[in-house]
């Protein structure tokens, strides 16, 4: 059983940068796929970044590429979300997600909610004009 706990969240303003923090309390941290997501008031929650177990692979949601970046730190324990040039549109609650190694993670599936097992309780993110 993997609890997750995000932190990093706060408010800014747009053009700003956060970097949010996941620290997974796991034994074997380094066999989860991760994946980061969002979710704004009245909208579904959307993945925004996933990550393989070693870090080989990453993904990121066409709405961020070029703005977020995801890393991991496996003798940390800890997922980590880089974002810059905040924009008003990245206002939401951010989560992150894990899955452990053979339950069916792949990158076509890395945005999927059903595909992580794990969820942190998030962090809230507000960028303001």
């Amino acid at each position: 059983q993997a609890q997750l706990v995000e932190s990093g969240g706060g408010s800014v303003q747009a053009g700003g940068s956060l970097r949010l923090s996941c620290v997974v309390s796991v034994y074997t941290f380094s066999s989860y796929h991760m994946g980061w997501f969002r979710q704004a008031p009245g909208k579904e929650r959307e993945g925004v970044a996933a990550i393989s177990t070693g870090g080989g692979t990453t993904n990121v949601a066409a709405s961020v590429k070029g703005r977020f970046t995801i890393s991991r730190d496996n003798a940390k324990n800890t997922l980590y979300l880089q974002m810059n040039n905040l924009k008003p549109e990245d206002t939401a609650m951010y989560y992150c997600a894990a899955a452990p190694r053979g339950t069916g993670w792949s990158p076509s599936r890395a945005f999927s909610a059903p595909t992580y097992n794990y969820w942190g309780q998030g962090t809230q993110v507000t960028v303001s004009s």
